[in-house]
């Protein structure tokens, strides 16, 4: 029987970024969701400010954010350099999906840095992206172009900006190996 630690060092060496193309056609439970960003919830966070917003996007609301983000490409792009595959790629990428989370940081700014919020944030999707791994979900963080231009889609308040999407499927990739330098070239030891 694998130890906890054992479970949670395999968790967080096993996680990846599993892109739509790979998501099968499976609905992710909504109280598995509900678990993914209750764990978020947990991130650390300074001051206590917790600064994570959530948008979680199922259903018929992958289409309206596949149409809203397909228009904000084909708003914020000339006629010379708009390419459909990118749009058509833009808007697919939310219709692969069985949930996308937008993933919104409230500052705090009078209180502590933007960039500690910006890192609490963080933090609580890595908590959402280890939880969806023990689960079997594939996800990946992405911060499209097109991000700024859906604040009022969003409904996002002055002291609020989306910092990217998390898109979610089941998958049948299996485990994909790690492609990471040795951590021996990242430290130094001083005594």
């Amino acid at each position: 029987m694998i130890n906890l630690i054992d479970s949670i060092n395999h968790v967080i060496r096993n996680r990846r970024s599993i892109f739509p193309p790979s998501y099968i056609e499976k609905e992710i439970p909504k109280e598995l969701i509900e678990t993914i960003l209750e764990n978020a919830n947990f991130a650390p966070t300074h001051k206590l400010t917790e600064p994570w917003r959530f948008r979680v996007f199922s259903g018929s609301g992958l289409e309206k954010l596949a149409d809203h983000m397909g228009e904000a490409y084909k708003a914020n792009t000339t006629a010379e350099t708009f390419s459909q595959a990118k749009y058509e790629g833009t808007r697919s990428k939310s219709l692969k999906s069985a949930a996308v989370i937008a993933i919104i940081m409230e500052t705090h700014t009078e209180k502590i840095p933007e960039w500690e919020e910006v890192a609490a944030v963080a933090c609580a999707v890595q908590n959402m992206w280890l939880t969806a791994t023990a689960n079997n979900i594939g996800a990946y963080w992405s911060s499209p172009s097109v991000t700024d231009a859906l604040k009022a889609f969003l409904e996002l308040k002055e002291n609020q900006k989306c910092i990217g999407f998390f898109y979610m499927g089941y998958h049948n990739s299996g485990e994909i190996p790690a492609r990471r330098t040795p951590i021996e070239n990242k430290v130094t030891w001083i005594s």
